[in-house]
């Protein structure tokens, strides 16, 4: 296995070397052209392709906002926030000298360019996490009885200096914003609403509910709260009274006993914010993580509510009975030990939130409850043969409005982190509806953390982490990973088609086919990796994935298995 993963990676740089030009071919028969851009930076979080051609960056863990020369790949830094991060690295230092402090998930986070950057307002917007409760405690810092990671973060506007390639006078919009070791989300994004430009701000749930802060209360559905929320501010300050007010919009929907960023409740971790104008209508998207399943991506409108933790992807009952985590905690409320709600009925919780509730537009991947109840119930038993499941964790967002791929215009891109891979879907023509199945680009060993993409549409930059883990479903690694801390460049060369497959358009596999797939899946497993698969499975399919491993079926065997196949099949997938 060690020596598979070394010829992997020696392979994947060869590929990879700017001296090898290396083609690589899309499902739809789009040609693309790849190399590196940089390499060896501090976790890029945020990538974005400004009006100067450069791609300004942030790295999350190192605290700098850099322009990177896409052509040649230099790169000079513009900040250096580290004197404001007032607490160590703790990702640097030993847990036996620390007491095994947590770093916040992210950092440095998101960043955005104002629309005039190069025509008289010269104005850049980060966010960054600030301060740790814990970090002048004993031990962890945390809150007792799982209580949580409380860190602070603080959002910021800078001037940019085009003589001296600095970004400088910084003015604080914000800096009491909640922030964890978990679920900060962290995506920054400019948009217009009513034809006037905004900031739009993700913050997640901060994990409230689940690990280190599976005794920390959940907020995503509290009015009052900034977690779980998408804010808006204004660009520019109001003339209201007072300066903690001035960065707020007047109009903004839950300003009523006093005046509140929020613009959208109910998100769990959206780390992707895009916005674009498809059919004639610009229209607001986010993607997020899903807790086992049900990644998300959402259409954010005006004082909406998505659910969390409430309803788990589409209102459809597969999390009935469940809820969004689960944990051996049995000192934490419920039956699943979490402090996020035991969700009774997901039907009945989206009536109860009323017209205010949005289903997402499209989950990645909406799992069954029963395996969802195998996947919880194995968790809270800390069972050693818990089984994984099929999610993407995807990390950012775009829209393609380009017309140089064909097919591609007016597309969700969503960079994923658990398999490393670019998933495209297609939206309809007014953009309220994906209208494409999932299209998969680029798979590599590697977890892609942000997407830009060239004014001209030609080009795709995807930013890898340096880590290769963090917490929750994104956290197995591809295996192998490498090219860590990388940007990469995607060029497009030609080929294409300029449909796409419709959801409609996919075929169910006949039986003959769904137990040649099952068979192969189950046979390719190694022992330890059949243990939990199986365990993965329903009760009933488990007789049939034993079946499958013996090397000649019977007749009679055979025409079992047939019948069976297709949810054996389905159930495998689930855990792919």
């Amino acid at each position: 296995m060690q020596l598979r993963l070394v010829v992997l990676s020696i392979l994947w740089g060869m590929l990879m070397s700017p001296a090898i030009a290396q083609t690589v071919t899309g499902p739809q028969g789009e040609k693309f052209t790849e190399r590196i851009v940089a390499r060896q930076l501090s976790d890029p979080w945020e990538i974005t392709y400004g009006p100067d051609n450069f791609l300004w960056m942030t790295e999350a863990k190192g605290y700098r906002v850099s322009r990177v020369d896409p052509a040649t790949g230099s790169r000079n830094v513009l900040l250096d926030l580290s004197k404001e991060r007032h607490f160590p690295r703790y990702d640097k230092i030993p847990d036996s000298v620390d007491g095994g402090k947590p770093w916040p998930q992210g950092g440095l986070m998101g960043l955005a360019l104002h629309p005039q950057l190069l025509q008289g307002q010269p104005y850049v917007y980060l966010t960054y996490i600030h301060s740790f409760e814990g970090a002048n405690q004993p031990g962890k810092g945390s809150r007792p009885n799982h209580g949580g990671n409380f860190f602070t973060a603080r959002l910021v506007r800078y001037e940019y200096d085009v003589a001296s390639q600095t970004l400088r006078r910084p003015l604080v919009l914000c800096d009491t914003i909640p922030a964890s070791n978990d679920h900060n989300a962290g995506r920054l994004l400019i948009a217009p609403v009513a034809g006037r430009n905004y900031l739009f701000y993700s913050v997640g749930d901060l994990g409230a509910g689940q690990f280190e802060n599976g005794g920390r209360p959940n907020h995503a559905q509290s009015i009052s709260s900034y977690e779980g929320k998408v804010l808006r501010f204004n660009l520019a300050p109001d003339a209201d009274a007072t300066p903690q007010t001035r960065w707020i919009p007047n109009d903004n929907p839950f300003s009523t006993k006093r005046q509140s960023a929020v613009w959208s409740t109910g998100h769990r971790n959206a780390q992707g914010l895009a916005y674009a104008v498809v059919g004639g209508t610009g229209r607001l998207y986010a993607s997020e993580h899903g807790p086992f399943s049900d990644d998300e991506l959402n259409l954010v409108e005006k004082g909406k509510n998505y659910g969390h933790p409430l309803v788990l992807g589409f209102a459809d009952g597969n999390y009935n009975g469940l809820a969004a985590a689960a944990s051996e905690h049995t000192d934490l409320p419920g039956p699943w030990h979490t402090t996020y709600p035991t969700i009774g009925s997901e039907q009945a919780n989206a009536n109860a939130l009323g017209a205010t509730y949005r289903d997402p537009l499209a989950t990645l991947y909406p799992l069954n409850h029963d395996f969802l109840t195998t996947v919880l119930t194995r968790t809270r038993a800390h069972d050693p043969d818990e089984p994984t499941w099929n999610s993407e964790a995807p990390s950012s967002l775009a829209v393609y409005t380009a017309t140089a791929i064909p097919g591609w215009q007016n597309s969700l891109l969503i960079p994923t982190l658990k398999r490393g891979k670019l998933v495209r879907l297609k939206l309809n023509d007014n953009g309220t509806a994906v209208a494409s199945d999932t299209m998969m680009y680029f798979k590599a060993p590697v977890r892609y953390r942000d997407l830009a993409v060239s004014l001209d549409g030609t080009k795709l930059y995807l930013a890898t982490d340096s880590a290769t883990i963090t917490s929750g479903p994104s956290q197995d690694a591809p295996k192998g990973t490498v090219c860590k801390g990388c940007i990469l460049e995607y060029t497009y060369v030609g080929g294409g088609l300029a449909t796409n497959p419709s959801v409609a358009d996919r075929k169910t596999p006949s039986p003959e086919m769904a137990l040649r797939e099952a068979t192969t899946m189950v046979q390719k497993l190694k022992p330890k990796d059949r243990r939990v698969k199986r365990a993965g499975l329903p009760p009933a399919q488990r007789p049939m994935f034993d079946l499958l491993l013996k090397p000649v079926l019977t007749a009679q065997e055979k025409t079992e298995a047939q019948q069976n196949a297709p949810a054996l099949l389905t159930g495998l997938r689930q855990q792919m």
